[in-house]
C-alpha cells in the first residue's frame, strides 16, 4: 500500500512538473527585435547576468561568428530559463526568408510562440510567412508589439495591420503610457493597473513598478477594457454567459477566456513594449506562461507503428508511456554530433539504447544536455515535454523518430522546402577535394534544406539552397570550420517544367530477352496536365479492371512515373503538374515483374512528355523594397529592367514579383542607387513560365 502511494505521488509530481513547462519560439521578421526580446528574457529570468546586444555581438543566442558579423539570426538557438515557477524552453528563430526552413523545423516541436512585430512597420513580409507556418503546425501564439519607443510607433496601426494581413482577432490587453521617446510603460487592461519602468534612452531601464492608472489615461483604459470584454464575450461562450448575466467580465473569467481563445487560435493576445529599453518583458513572460499551452495541453502525438505498418497510434505526454522523441536539429561538429530532441512521451536516461524508427538502427545515448545556445549543462535524464540535446547518436538525421526499441512509432518528419538556387562549389587546391566533399556532406546533414549533388557528366559538385544568403553562409562556414579555400561558381536558379498539353491512349510495350528470365510489360497511359490551381505536382490513378495489371504492378507503374518526372524533355528539370491514368495493360505469365513495369512506366512517360507539350518555369520572388521617396523612380525603373511586375506602390515602399534569377546582386545595386538608404526583403512566390529564346 505504501508503494502504491509513493508511485501515485511520483506520477502527480511529474505531471505537475510537465504542466509547468513551456516550449516556446520567438518568431518575427528580420530586425523586429526577436533576439533582443530573447536576451531580455534571459536577463530577467536570471539565466544571464549581463544584457547582450545585437549591435555589439554579445548576444547569447546569436553565438555563431557569422551571426555576430551580420547582425542577424541564422541558426535557431535553444535556451532554457525559469520564470515564476515555470521552466521555459525558448527557441530564437531566424527572421530572414533564406532560413525559413530553420523556423519550420523549430515549429514542428514547439507548443506555443511569441510573434514579435515592429511598432512602426507592423506586419512585414516575413512576419506573415512565419505566422502562416505557425498556423500550419497549429501552434498557438501571442503577439508582442516591440519598439514603441521609436519615432512613428503606433500600437493601433500595428493592431490594424495584424487584423488586415493575418486575419485573427487581435486582443490588446495593454495600453501604452506615453509615445515614442516618452514611452515609459503600459496600462494592464486585465487588472486596470499601470506598469512603468524607470530609466531613460540608454538601454538601461530600471525595474518594473506597479501603480494606479494615470489620470489622463483612466477614461481611455475603461473604454478599452469594455471593448475587450465585448469582443471576448462575442468569441467565448463561457464569457458570454457571464457577460449577459453580470454586464461585465471578472478578471479571472477574462483571463481564462483569453487562454482558451489563444490555444484554439481564434484570437491572439497582444502586448507591447520596448525590448531594447527593457520595458514590457515581465508582463510578456507572465502572459506566455498564463495563455500559451504546456505539453499537457496539446493533442497527443500521432504516428504509425513502422515503415511498413500504417497502423496509427497516439502517445500522450506521459512519462509512463513508451519513450518517443523527434530529432529536429543536428550539429555535426568535428568533435562529435549533437542531436536536439523533443520528447513527446516517456523518459530518457543517460546510457539508454533507443531505436531510430526511420532507419531501424539502434543507437546509444551517452550524454543528455540541457541547452543554453552554445553552452550546455549535463543531466542524467529527461521526461516527456523536454527539449534537450544528446551525444552518442551516430546516424540519426533531422526528422528521425527515436523511441523505445520495444514500442516503435514513426512520427511525421518536418518537410524541407525545395531549393531554388544552386551554385557550383570546388576546392581551389586539389589536395582539399576530399575534405570539401566531407564538409559539404556534413553541411547537408545539419541542414536538410541544403541539397548536395554531383553532376554525373562533369563530376562538378553543386550545392542548392533557399537563397543567395543561405548558400553564402553555408560556404563561409565550410571555409571557416574546415579551413578549405572553396571556390563558388555563379548561382543558378532551379527551373521546373510543367505539362500544358498531354496525350491520351499512349501505348508502350517493354520486352527484354537476353537469356534466362526476361522482362515484359504492356502499358496504356493517359497523360494530362493538372489544373493550374492544383497544389499537387503529380497525381496517379488506375482505371484498369479485370486484373489485367495486378495491384503490385500498378504500384510499380506509379514509381516508374515518378522516376521519369525527375528529368523533363526540355532541359532535364523536374516536371510538375502531371496527371497520369493507367487505362490498360497486359502481363506475361513468366516474364512480367515489378522491375519490368517500373522500367516500362519510366520509358513510356518520358515518351509521352516528349509527344505532349511542356514549358519551362522559373522561380519568382515577392520583393518588398523600402526606399526614400526621392529614390522611388530609380527603384521602379530598376525593378522593371529586372522583369519585375509591380504589385503595389506606397509613399516609400514597393512590392513586386521578380524572377529570382534577376535578383542576384540586387542588394549591392539597391544600396548604390539609394546611397545606402534602401532595404528589401523577399519571399518565395511560386513559379511562372520563363521567356523563350
Amino acid at each position: 500500500m505504501r508503494t502504491d502511494t509513493t508511485s501515485t505521488d511520483t506520477t502527480t509530481t511529474t505531471t505537475s512538473t510537465i504542466a509547468a513547462v513551456r516550449n516556446l519560439g520567438i518568431l518575427a521578421h528580420v530586425d523586429a527585435g526577436k533576439t533582443t526580446v530573447t536576451e531580455r528574457i534571459l536577463y530577467l529570468t536570471g539565466t544571464t547576468h549581463k544584457r547582450g546586444e545585437v549591435h555589439d555581438g554579445t548576444t547569447v543566442t546569436d553565438f555563431d561568428p557569422q551571426e555576430r558579423d551580420r547582425g542577424i539570426t541564422i541558426f535557431a538557438a535553444a535556451v532554457s530559463c525559469a520564470w515564476a515557477g515555470y521552466r521555459i524552453n525558448l527557441i530564437d528563430t531566424p527572421g530572414h526568408v533564406d532560413f525559413a526552413d530553420e523556423v519550420e523545423r523549430s515549429l514542428r516541436v514547439l507548443d506555443g510562440a511569441i510573434a514579435v512585430f515592429d511598432a512602426v512597420a507592423g506586419v512585414e513580409p516575413q512576419s506573415e510567412s512565419v505566422w502562416r507556418q505557425a498556423e500550419r503546425h497549429g501552434v498557438p501564439r501571442i503577439a508582442f508589439v516591440n519598439k514603441l519607443d521609436r519615432a512613428g510607433a503606433d500600437l493601433d496601426a500595428a493592431l490594424a495591420s495584424i487584423r488586415e494581413r493575418l486575419h485573427p482577432h487581435p486582443l490588446a490587453v495593454q495600453l501604452p503610457i506615453g509615445a515614442e521617446d516618452a514611452f515609459t510603460g503600459v496600462v494592464d487592461l486585465l487588472q486596470l493597473r499601470a506598469l512603468t519602468w524607470a530609466g531613460e534612452g540608454d538601454g538601461d531601464g530600471g525595474g518594473m513598478c506597479e501603480g494606479p492608472v494615470p489620470a489622463h489615461l483612466a477614461a481611455e483604459a475603461v473604454v478599452r477594457r469594455r471593448a475587450l470584454e465585448e469582443t471576448v464575450a462575442g468569441l467565448h461562450p463561457g464569457a458570454l454567459e457571464e457577460f449577459c448575466a453580470e454586464g461585465t467580465l471578472g478578471a479571472a473569467t477574462l483571463a481564462a477566456a483569453l487562454r482558451d481563445l489563444t490555444r484554439t487560435g481564434e484570437a491572439v493576445v497582444v502586448l507591447c513594449g520596448s525590448a531594447y529599453r527593457n520595458r514590457g518583458i515581465e508582463p510578456l513572460l507572465d502572459a506566455a506562461v498564463a495563455f500559451l499551452p504546456s505539453p499537457l495541453d496539446v493533442p497527443a502525438v500521432r504516428g504509425v507503428t513502422g515503415l511498413t505498418d500504417d497502423t496509427v497510434q497516439e502517445r500522450d505526454p506521459d512519462p509512463e508511456q513508451p519513450f518517443t522523441a523527434l530529432a529536429f536539429k543536428v550539429n555535426a561538429a568535428p568533435t562529435g554530433r549533437l542531436t536536439f530532441l523533443r520528447l513527446y512521451a516517456g523518459r530518457l536516461r543517460k546510457g539508454d539504447t533507443v531505436l531510430d524508427t526511420t532507419t531501424g538502427r539502434l543507437e546509444r545515448v551517452s550524454r543528455i544536455l540541457r541547452v543554453r545556445a552554445d553552452r550546455h549543462t549535463e543531466t542524467d535524464h529527461a521526461v516527456a515535454g523536454d527539449i534537450v540535446a544528446v551525444i552518442g547518436l551516430k546516424a540519426a538525421r533531422v526528422g528521425a523518430t527515436l523511441c523505445a526499441p520495444a514500442a516503435p512509432l514513426l512520427l511525421q518528419a518536418p518537410v524541407s522546402a525545395e531549393p531554388v538556387v544552386t551554385v557550383a562549389v570546388e576546392a581551389r587546391h586539389a589536395a582539399d577535394t576530399d575534405k570539401l566533399a566531407t564538409a559539404l556532406a556534413r553541411a547537408a546533414e545539419e541542414d536538410p534544406s541544403l541539397r548536395l549533388r554531383t553532376d554525373p557528366e562533369t563530376g562538378q559538385r553543386t550545392l542548392s539552397g533557399l537563397g543567395e544568403l543561405h548558400l553564402e553562409v553555408a560556404v563561409e562556414r565550410i571555409r571557416r570550420d574546415h579551413g578549405i579555400d572553396a571556390v563558388v561558381g555563379r548561382p543558378q536558379v532551379a527551373h521546373r517544367e510543367r505539362l500544358v498539353a498531354g496525350v491520351t491512349g499512349f501505348v508502350h510495350r517493354h520486352v527484354k530477352q537476353d537469356g534466362g528470365a526476361g522482362q515484359f510489360a504492356h502499358l496504356v497511359l493517359d497523360v494530362q496536365p493538372l489544373d493550374d490551381t492544383s497544389e499537387e505536382d503529380f497525381v496517379f490513378t488506375s482505371t484498369v479492371v479485370g486484373g489485367r495489371v495486378p495491384r503490385e504492378y500498378v504500384q510499380a507503374v506509379a514509381a516508374g512515373c515518378r522516376d521519369a518526372l525527375a528529368e523533363g524533355p526540355l532541359g532535364g528539370h523536374p516536371v510538375t503538374g502531371v496527371r497520369v491514368t493507367l487505362t490498360d495493360g497486359a502481363t506475361h505469365p513468366k516474364d512480367s515483374c515489378e522491375l519490368a513495369f517500373r522500367t516500362a512506366a519510366r520509358q513510356v512517360l518520358r515518351e509521352a512528355l516528349r509527344a505532349g507539350r511542356t514549358v519551362v518555369l522559373e522561380p519568382l520572388a515577392e520583393v518588398t523594397v523600402s526606399v526614400p521617396e526621392d529614390a522611388l523612380g530609380t527603384v521602379l525603373g530598376d525593378l522593371a529592367a529586372r522583369r519585375g511586375h509591380i504589385q503595389s506602390t506606397a509613399a516609400s515602399q514597393v512590392t513586386a514579383l521578380v524572377p529570382l534569377a534577376e535578383l542576384f546582386g540586387y542588394a549591392t545595386r539597391l544600396r548604390s542607387r539609394t546611397q545606402g538608404r534602401g532595404t528589401f526583403t523577399t519571399r518565395p512566390a511560386g513559379y511562372a513560365p520563363a521567356p523563350t529564346g
